[in-house]
């Protein structure tokens, strides 16, 4: 229990070093009355999955240009797209009432504009404000059936754009009641502030022209502002109000409440059973293995010194087919290529998540570094590729590096070409731009390929792997095998134990994908990483050895998608994820849920496939190396 407990300790530690910033980025300090621009980011929603541009509903416009800021890739490809808005507020300088607009106090609907405002409302569109690189959230208090009880704290990010009334009337949230928190210290310089909150109380509130005391005031029996798809034109105001707190909250720490949204507390217990669980599974079998291999290794040895007329059984039967190169063996190789370079470009990713050098305050930085890291990545890809397909006496090794090279990008990149279809119909912000597109074709032309060929040629150049045992000329016969050791019910029931590892970590990670909600879980992740990778090794090696001791010695496929069962069985939560947890409603929003999951599944079936092959490989080297054979 020692080394559990250990873990569980370094999985703390590891998760409050993941919420720090990014090195070198420095609080801003204002002093008073300094102005603070405030930004909009996007509109996002849970039941349809698809993001907007602030400006794609009639909000107040500041005056002059648009500026969008975007400030990495990552933040394109999530959708982001930072634009300035007309709201301007002044540090610790309270606002009683007043317009968002500039030009004008009154806002006027098309029926048109205010038939997609209803539509967005209905849709639990949420609107999403920047202030000092902090995002505007909603307060929201959870009481059960105690009503004297105190109530539990929740925040949301951004805030409802409008709700649903009883009787099905759409109303729209047209007020907003900000409040700011700031954190006082003394300076060489005075007094400075800085901001560590932002949060936002939205009213439906129609006032009949602005100024009226019923406009701002705090009064929940205020008439809500109804839309109706009926009227030809509706005139309303877009208004809030400003009030500042003092807070004790330190700068670093102002992320935290965010962090904790819609109840994402950590279940402690389940994640360390399930690791004490993976843990003690994976130690029974991998005893069991070693036992029985050490018998049998004393067994054929003492045999073939006393008598060496006695017939082969077992796993030594095939030693002169195991090492046989498969069939298609350039695409075995393209893929194992592959995911070298995503099991490198996750370590890595990982490894600097831990970190907390890709904290969530810095939108978009994830996915940035994971696209740089898997274009450096192709070096090593290109290496293992090239050396294994050296070690198969592969003859076209060309045409094999190019395949190496655009097996995933393809992939990835020709489905996100067809998703981008779909996000364009919607006019979504998540639609990638053709800039955007440019840069990526550049990454995979300009860095990527180019280092996947230096690697395969260094890696053709090297000898191949050294074989323990020679291979016969004629292939032995494969005898009928087993039911459990077919394909299929042998994925299955290979991929269950390293799911079994992940699943609870892949809750969480649903959540922030589809629930709008950050994940920061980093120092879980990578203990739950290096305990997939280790049961998905041990359950390849125990596949491949049962397979052999049936005297099938066509390993090197089955060690690969028999390894990457628990990718079908992420692809099956997602199925149960979608029924169960989400609300997501239109044949667009389900495509790209299905799509994005379709293609997470993927990448982990590349991964974990290419870990099995490797633990059977060196597996096999190393048990035909103990024997002796003439």
């Amino acid at each position: 229990m020692g080394l559990f407990f250990r873990l569980f300790v370094l999985a703390l530690l590891l998760d409050r070093i993941a919420t720090f910033y990014v090195p070198g980025v420095a609080p801003v300090e204002f002093a008073e009355r300094d102005s603070i621009e405030v930004k909009g980011i996007k509109l996002t929603s849970t039941k349809t999955v698809i993001p907007y541009e602030y400006y794609a509903l009639p909000f107040c416009r500041p005056k002059g240009k648009l500026h969008y800021n975007s400030e990495n890739i990552g933040e394109l490809l999530r959708g982001d797209r930072i634009v300035n808005t007309p709201l301007e507020f002044k540090m610790a300088v309270n606002v009683s009432c007043a317009s968002s607009c500039v030009d004008s106090t009154e806002i006027t609907l098309t029926k048109e504009q205010s038939a997609e405002l209803m539509s967005r409302i209905r849709e639990d569109y949420h609107v999403h404000l920047l202030v000092d690189n902090l995002p505007v959230s909603t307060r929201l208090e959870l009481r059960g059936n105690d009503e004297s009880a105190v109530p539990e704290i929740y925040y949301d990010i951004g805030y409802k754009l409008g709700t649903i009334g009883d009787k099905g009337e759409v109303i729209l949230h047209n007020h907003l009641d900000f409040v700011l928190k700031y954190h006082k210290q003394a300076g060489p310089d005075g007094v400075k502030y800085r901001v560590v909150g932002f949060e936002v109380h939205p009213r439906s509130i129609d006032a009949s022209k602005f100024g009226d005391d019923s406009t701002c005031v705090d009064d929940h029996n205020a008439k809500p502002l109804i839309l109706k798809d009926t009227e030809d034109k509706k005139s309303f105001h877009w208004t809030y109000t400003l009030h500042w707190e003092q807070s004790d909250i330190p700068w670093a720490s102002r992320w935290d409440v965010l962090l904790s949204i819609k109840g994402t507390d950590i279940h402690w217990f389940s994640i360390l059973n399930s690791i004490i669980v993976i843990i003690s599974l994976s130690g029974f079998l991998s005893i069991s293995i070693v036992r029985t291999l050490r018998r049998d290794i004393t067994q054929y040895n003492r045999l073939e010194e006393e008598d060496d007329t006695l017939e082969e059984t077992g796993w030594k039967l095939v030693h002169g087919d195991v090492f046989r190169p498969p069939r298609h063996q350039m695409i075995l190789v393209n893929m194992v290529g592959t995911g070298i370079q995503l099991i490198g470009m996750a370590a890595v990713t990982i490894a600097c998540a831990t970190l907390g050098m890709l904290s969530p305050s810095s939108r978009g930085s994830l996915t940035s570094a994971s696209l740089v890291l898997y274009c450096l990545m192709g070096l090593f890809a290109g290496y293992h590729a090239g050396r294994l397909y050296k070690t198969m006496k592969g003859r076209n090794p060309i045409r094999c590096a190019v395949q190496t090279g655009f097996l995933f990008p393809s992939m990835i990149l020709g489905g996100g070409f067809i998703i981008n279809f779909f996000l364009i119909s919607k006019n979504s912000s998540g639609a990638v731009p053709f800039g955007t597109m440019v840069v990526l074709l550049l990454m995979w032309f300009g860095i990527d390929l180019p280092l996947v060929f230096i690697g395969f040629y260094f890696g053709y150049r090297k000898h191949g792997y050294t074989h323990p045992v020679r291979t016969n000329q004629i292939p032995r016969q494969v005898p009928e095998q087993p039911w459990f050791l077919q394909s299929l019910p042998a994925t299955l029931l290979a991929g269950i134990l390293p799911f079994g590892a992940m699943f609870i970590e892949l809750f969480f990670i649903f959540s922030a994908l589809w629930e709008n909600q950050f994940y920061y879980l980093f120092g879980f992740l990578m203990i739950v990483s290096v305990i997939l990778a280790i049961s998905t090794a041990q359950i390849s090696i125990v596949a491949t050895y049962f397979q052999l001791c049936a005297e099938n010695y066509r390993w090197w496929w089955r060690s690969f998608y028999i390894s990457a069962g628990s990718a079908i069985y992420v692809m099956l939560y997602a199925l149960f994820y979608y029924y169960t947890k989400l609300n997501i409603v239109g044949f667009v929003p389900t495509v790209l849920y299905f799509s994005y999951s379709f293609l997470m599944a993927l990448t982990l079936w590349f991964m974990t496939g290419t870990i099995g092959f490797y633990a059977a490989y060196y597996f096999l080297c190393k048990i035909y190396g103990s024997i002796k054979i003439d």
